[in-house]
């Protein structure tokens, strides 16, 4: 089935977005904040579905659409990555977004939420005490399974650490750049907390001098005046930016013609505060001549 080129009887949904991933990841949050931004939302459409569905967007005319699939659709699920890219061989500029987290957190979700893993086997006799941790971690491996080729092609969020407010500011970053073209994501972030499993290329700078031992700029951020001016002030700051720099520089037209639509670089230090921000920071305007640039800061984010 072919979905017709924009002409005299409609015109193809200036953008698609579809939102997938894991059950507790934030799908809700993630829709929530489309629809708010303009988009036609619709949840858990059943993947033998979506052409059709498509083709009626077309003949009403242009508007941007959002459409939530899931494991609660798994039978249809194999056919979701063949659909995907026929839809992108027809010209639908179809956009995939892969909401991930750790296991201990869509534990802790499910356990704070008291609602049964849609995997689960025979919710009417859920498991007790042990033996329930032991099926929920079952089932969200066997959804891991299930859903790992379509996060392979997709951008990938990982929700573990993030509030509701900071998952939906992403999410609304993420769709008001061109994704026809590579997006390049700055992402500063503490190993103590963990590395972001939505990273493309991570750097650890925790071997560059810390401003934490400073008492004055203890207290302040890697965006701030000061922080910034100390940070310059240090050679190996000056070498690590530049070996980084140049990195990005030369592989990044070739991540460009593979067609990626994001590239996320991760810049990691031991609290996420001062050296992997003023990084994030300065790489960012350095590479914002290359086109579409949007930074990040996990730990940072998460106190405002």
């Amino acid at each position: 089935m072919m979905i017709e080129p924009a002409g005299a009887e409609g015109s193809e949904p200036s953008d698609v977005i579809l939102v997938t991933g894991m059950a507790g990841g934030g799908k809700s949050v993630a829709m929530h904040a489309l629809e708010d931004a303009g988009f036609f939302c619709v949840d858990n459409l059943p993947a033998e579905l979506l052409l059709d569905f498509l083709r009626l967007e077309v003949q009403r005319g242009e508007r941007r659409v959002a459409i939530a699939v899931d494991v609660r659709s798994a039978g249809s699920l194999p056919m979701l990555l063949p659909l995907l890219k026929q839809l992108r061989a027809e010209g639908v500029a179809v956009r995939s977004i892969f909401l991930d987290a750790n296991t201990d957190a869509l534990v802790r979700r499910f356990s704070e939420t008291r609602r049964p893993h849609p995997l689960r086997k025979d919710p009417s006799n859920q498991a007790q005490g042990d033996d329930a941790h032991r099926a929920l971690h079952e089932a969200i491996t066997l959804e891991r399974e299930l859903l790992a080729a379509l996060r392979v092609e997709s951008t990938v969020l990982d929700t573990s650490l993030l509030r509701p407010a900071q998952l939906r500011a992403w999410v609304r970053d993420l769709v008001i750049v061109d994704g026809n073209s590579l997006t390049l994501v700055f992402e500063s972030f503490a190993f103590k907390h963990g590395v972001p499993s939505d990273a493309d290329f991570v750097f650890d700078v925790r071997v560059l001098p810390n401003p934490y031992y400073d008492r004055e700029l203890r207290p302040l951020n890697g965006r701030d005046a000061p922080v910034a001016a100390y940070l310059n002030a240090q050679p190996e700051v000056a070498v690590m930016l530049k070996q980084i720099s140049d990195f990005l520089t030369h592989w990044l037209p070739n991540f460009a013609a593979d067609q990626r639509s994001y590239l996320t670089v991760a810049i990691g230090c031991t609290g996420g505060q001062h050296r992997s921000v003023f990084l994030v920071e300065t790489l960012a305007r350095q590479f914002s001549h290359h086109g579409q640039v949007l930074k990040r800061h996990r730990e940072l984010d998460a106190k405002t």
